[in-house]
């Protein structure tokens, strides 16, 4: 009886020793231009109003009658009014929704993918992984279609066979899947549910 061998390692293949690439690999971070845009124009404006009052007080002029109402109104409400109770939760929203901006990477549309190089970054658009996944499915025999959703960590699969045993068009399925996800060089290959079922029978019409 023979013992099989290790394949030799092909040229230009990493380093079994060395670090896998994938495990230093992050979701790429939105820019968010517009909350940035929006949160920057209502501080500018808020404060330059606020400046421009005070400056105007310093010069011996009556201030704003907003500025005035609204001194009057923190001064004289109970804090339990409902105007200062929906100010407060609305405050608390904003900041709330800000925090998590600041602290997500978003971009969810995105699937990070191995990184070959250090100065290299490259990201793999979700819909484009779901086609592709798609097309190589349709090449199994006995599709005759399909629908991949493809999440961040999930892919799912719902294929429709009109001939050949079930459990043998859905093994090929998975292996199709198996190399295609492969292919594409994700950075975290995701885990992949298949489903394969007969087209809905049509039901005859009435006599």
């Amino acid at each position: 009886m023979t013992t099989p061998r290790e394949p030799a390692p092909r040229e230009g293949a990493a380093d079994p020793g060395a670090p896998d690439p994938a495990a230093h690999v992050r979701r790429f971070w939105a820019v968010r231009r517009i909350p940035a845009a929006l949160l920057a124009a209502v501080v500018l404006g808020g404060t330059g109003l606020l400046l421009y009052d005070v400056a105007a007080v310093r010069a011996d002029r009556s201030a704003m009658a907003w500025r005035r109402e609204l001194a009057d109104a923190l001064a004289t409400r109970p804090l339990d009014d409902v105007a200062i109770v929906a100010g407060a939760a609305v405050a608390v929203l904003l900041g709330i929704w800000l925090l998590v901006l600041a602290a997500t990477p978003g971009l969810r549309a995105v699937l990070p993918m191995r990184r070959e190089h250090t100065d290299v970054r490259a990201g793999l658009d979700r819909e484009a992984a779901a086609l592709t996944l798609r097309d190589r499915v349709m090449e199994v025999s006995g599709v005759q279609s399909v629908r991949v959703r493809v999440g961040r960590a999930k892919v799912a699969v719902r294929a429709v066979s009109h001939f050949r045993a079930l459990d043998e068009v859905q093994a090929d399925v998975e292996t199709a899947l198996a190399g295609a996800v492969e292919e594409l060089g994700l950075a975290r290959p995701p885990a992949m549910t298949v489903r394969v079922a007969r087209p809905p029978r049509k039901e005859g019409k009435p006599k």
